[in-house]
């Protein structure tokens, strides 16, 4: 049973140009393929967008595709989810209040998830890998960016979820585990927000053609899959004023596409 209720995307939705403008918005794994697709979105949608990640190089690259859409600059904090610590996480937030003065919204885009293997055969480190990235390291950065996120008029934290009937099942290992883990600190984070500035949403994706999805299924042609577009859009639905109504659910948009 799901700890949280479902919501679909409204029907004819569409992000307009200037949605998002004058919000903040941090998203994790930014060169990932939804947190990519997310970051072009909002940005497109008049956001300033926060890009973090691991490699250097490929932010700066990606920033200048950014650039390239228009409208505010991007700005980049390289944070590796591994390895951060609570100062890390700290400076994150103090770094967006000094430059902004506000946080309006964060998108949990990274995920960790190696193999698909049986749990007797799960490399230890490589568990605690996902819980850390897919589990706690959007736990810290949610808390240091809390006091921001509750200042703001109407902010959003979005955590991104995984088909929960499909990861019960074999070989997900430590991924699955974690996801679960996610959307059940969703459901905490919301039960204690309900009413106030920061409203916390769960998104669930459809399969995607993503890096993530070419591990998982060696014998498909992710090729045939979607880009994560039609999520990146979602993404910008819930960061938007319109996401309202989908505060403390699962957005579920498999079949709206």
């Amino acid at each position: 049973m799901s700890a949280l209720p479902s919501a679909r995307l409204p029907g004819d939705w569409a992000p307009a140009p200037g949605l998002l403008a004058g919000r903040v918005v941090i998203v994790t794994g930014a060169t990932g393929g939804l947190g990519g697709e997310s970051a072009r979105a909002i940005q497109r949608a008049g956001g300033t967008v926060i890009i973090t990640g691991r490699k250097v190089r490929a932010l700066e690259k990606f920033y200048d595709e950014l650039v390239a859409i228009g409208g505010s600059e991007p700005v980049i904090h390289p944070l590796d989810l591994e390895s951060a610590t609570p100062a890390d996480y700290a400076a994150l937030a103090e770094g967006v209040e000094n430059e902004f003065g506000r946080l309006d919204g964060i998108v949990h885009a990274a995920a960790h998830f190696n193999e698909l293997t049986p749990i007797a055969m799960h490399k230890p480190d490589d568990w605690l890998r996902a819980m850390q990235v897919n589990v706690s390291a959007p736990f810290a950065l949610t808390q240091a960016c809390m006091p921001l996120l509750a200042k703001a008029d109407d902010s959003a934290v979005v955590f991104v979820l995984d088909d929960p009937e499909l990861l019960s099942r074999a070989h997900w290992g430590g991924y699955g585990v974690s996801k679960a883990a996610v959307e059940r600190m969703a459901a905490v984070l919301h039960a204690e927000n309900g009413r106030g500035a920061m409203r916390v949403h769960a998104l669930l994706p459809p399969p995607m053609r993503t890096a993530l999805r070419r591990a998982a299924y060696y014998g498909e042609n992710t090729l045939d899959r979607p880009l994560p577009t039609a999520s990146a859009d979602a993404v910008v639905y819930l960061l938007s004023g319109a996401g309202a109504p989908a505060r403390g659910t699962v957005l579920d948009i498999r079949h709206t596409h």
